[in-house]
């Protein structure tokens, strides 16, 4: 776990090493989370608490960026572990919190109970005096540290993100994209976005970038993984690549093989981008990282495609 300005970033386990990040924020002896991966994670969380010199009772705050599975899973199991501390979501999302029935059965639809199981363990709710709802502009009070909850959909209809003005950094969750240390090279961090089912936009998502780009933030905070620097070439290259993963999505629409199609074309796109970002591991090596992600950028293109509103 490291820490810059109060800030601990906290590897959740998930999936592998450096992929899902959740985040502890201290300040004078009070401490916020941020995002909290599955239920399997809430020893690691803790544990983080134990490192900050932090007990479980000392903790006001965990904060969701959203509430998919990845990000918020273990929320009600961590919330039980922390007898002080309210749930911070956004509007859209407090419902799935208080009562997750509907989000469990919609993704055990996808996966199957087994996995679901395996992956995430049994989600707990939250009680709902210990909710807090967040609209835009919501400050969370961490013992006199503002951290601003933008709403900022485009990757979800339930995404906030969390500027904290003492570092002048973003939480970002899913809507800054995706940067795996394992692509890092001498001209810094790669990033891509993510479309991932079932409420991709890619309007809002420009949007949204924009917004937290406009704040000019010394660097950004995701969950897939960790903290970035050089924000305003990120965005760039995030907008560039919306607006290409757009263009494979029409270009593909009405093949009777979309899907492969979509799949292969964003492979191709983000190998030709490692590439001319310096990284020199092979497409093999960009597959195998990345393949889950391929996987659901092309879910959330078909989505988005058949969405009847027009949009595709």
């Amino acid at each position: 776990m490291t820490a810059t300005q109060g800030i601990h970033t906290i590897d959740t386990g998930f999936v592998r090493p450096r992929f899902d990040a959740a985040y502890l924020i201290v300040e004078r002896g009070r401490g916020a989370f941020i995002d909290c991966g599955t239920n399997y994670a809430v020893p690691r969380m803790l544990a983080a608490l134990d490192n900050a010199g932090l007990a479980p009772a000392d903790v006001d705050w965990l904060i969701l960026t959203h509430v998919h599975l990845d990000h918020a899973g273990g929320a009600g199991e961590l919330v039980a572990r922390l007898p002080n501390a309210k749930l911070v979501v956004h509007p859209r999302g407090a419902r799935h919190m208080i009562d997750p029935a509907k989000l469990w059965a919609g993704a055990s639809a996808v996966y199957g109970e087994s996995v679901m199981e395996s992956t995430y363990g049994r989600l707990r709710p939250v009680p709902v005096e210990r909710v807090v709802e967040a609209p835009d502009g919501h400050v969370v009070d961490l013992a006199g540290r503002a951290l601003h909850c933008l709403d900022t959909p485009g990757h979800a209809k339930h995404h906030l993100a969390v500027h904290d003005v003492r570092s002048n950094t973003c939480f970002t969750g899913d809507v800054f994209g995706l940067s795996y240390r394992d692509f890092d090279t001498a001209n810094g961090p790669f990033v891509l976005p993510t479309t991932s089912p079932v409420q991709f936009d890619p309007v809002a998502l420009h949007a949204s970038i924009r917004r937290l780009v406009a704040l000019d933030p010394t660097a950004m905070h995701l969950t897939h993984y960790g903290r970035v620097e050089g924000v305003a070439r990120l965005a760039d290259d995030l907008h560039t690549q919306i607006d290409a993963m757009v263009a494979i999505a029409h270009a593909a629409h009405g093949k009777p093989d979309r899907h492969a199609a979509m799949a292969e074309a964003l492979t191709d796109l983000y190998a030709e981008r490692a590439v001319a970002h310096g990284w020199t591991r092979g497409r093999e090596a960009l597959v195998a990282l990345l393949s889950m992600d391929i996987e659901l950028n092309a879910q959330g293109l078909e989505v988005w495609l058949d969405r009847p509103t027009g949009d595709a």
